[in-house]
């Protein structure tokens, strides 16, 4: 009796003290529904630079990878070499059309913001710098916007795909 009881008493404290922490809402893998500028003159929501694509992903151990795009970026039939020095000037400029950056983040649940801590980036000089993004879920959709000044009129929606 002693023995079921210590293998009992041994289970429930294991159960209790597991510190491994669940994943947060918003991991996962998110695809872009809308991207929105506001105009500050007439307080109204436009698409950003006439709409935009793209993915955002939240792995559950704090990684964070996001790629955004015009709509079209990947229909527009540019090809050019990788990791080549003799690109063509048209898909140099195509390519300017594409964001993207890995990195790591940190959900503050007090605040609603998520820091996302760029490790790399498609633009050097951002390389180690952290964005913030104000977020709330509207049903199946997460709603952020950018917590710095210079992307604040921003609006970005993205729908968790399956």
């Amino acid at each position: 009796m002693k023995y079921l009881f210590g293998i009992a008493a041994l289970f429930i404290i294991s159960s209790c003290c597991n510190t491994e922490a669940k994943p947060h809402r918003i991991a996962g893998l998110w695809k872009l529904e809308s991207m929105k500028v506001r105009d500050t003159s007439s307080n109204s929501w436009s698409d950003y630079k006439g709409g935009m694509d793209g993915y955002l992903l939240y792995d559950g151990n704090s990684h964070v990878s996001l790629h955004l795009y015009e709509k079209g970026y990947e229909t527009a039939g540019v090809e050019f070499p990788n990791f080549n020095d003799s690109i063509p000037l048209e898909a140099l400029k195509h390519i300017t059309k594409s964001y993207y950056y890995m990195g790591n983040y940190k959900v503050s649940e007090a605040d609603s913001i998520v820091s996302h801590y760029k490790l790399s980036h498609s633009n050097p000089s951002e390389f180690g710098l952290t964005a913030e993004r104000r977020f709330y879920f509207n049903g199946d959709t997460l709603v952020m916007q950018p917590v710095e000044r210079k992307n604040s009129r921003l609006k970005l929606k993205w729908l968790k795909e399956k």
